[in-house]
């Protein structure tokens, strides 16, 4: 890309939303996140491997058992986060990127910085959890 950013550059409210230079900053971003979360997915499966141990004793096969169902449950959560940053990584190429599915309105500069997944502004967020906890209630 052609955008040079400085290492302390920060999106900013100040500056036209989602302008070149904060869509490369959290294309780097979620990029970076990417490759943490594949990183821990290596070794997680690196841990699944290299406990293929039979054990006798009753008690240590139910702990390996827990381990090993916590280990995939933590596999399917990155894989499932992974697949939303790819899509947030192709708004970002489409232009849609930072913009509430629901209203159209911009995200939060905040929002983004600290969900840069986020598909909905924080009210269009709010007011869905209301929704889905009122059915939940019923």
């Amino acid at each position: 890309m052609g955008v040079t950013l400085s290492p302390d550059y920060r999106p900013s409210e100040d500056e036209p939303f989602m302008n070149e230079r904060q869509r490369e900053y959290f294309r780097r971003k979620l990029n970076q996140w990417k490759e943490d979360i594949l990183r821990e997915s290596r070794q997680t499966l690196e841990n699944l491997q290299a406990d293929t141990t039979q054990h006798s004793d009753l008690a240590d096969r139910a702990s390996s058992e827990t381990e090993r169902a916590l280990e995939l449950r933590t596999r399917d959560r990155q894989r499932k986060l992974i697949a939303k940053i790819d899509a947030a990584l192709r708004r970002i190429e489409d232009g849609s990127y930072g913009f509430c599915e629901e209203t159209g309105e911009p995200i939060t500069i905040r929002r983004l910085e600290a969900r840069p997944i986020a598909t909905l502004s924080l009210e269009a967020q709010e007011r869905h959890e209301r929704r889905e906890k009122v059915y939940r209630d019923e």
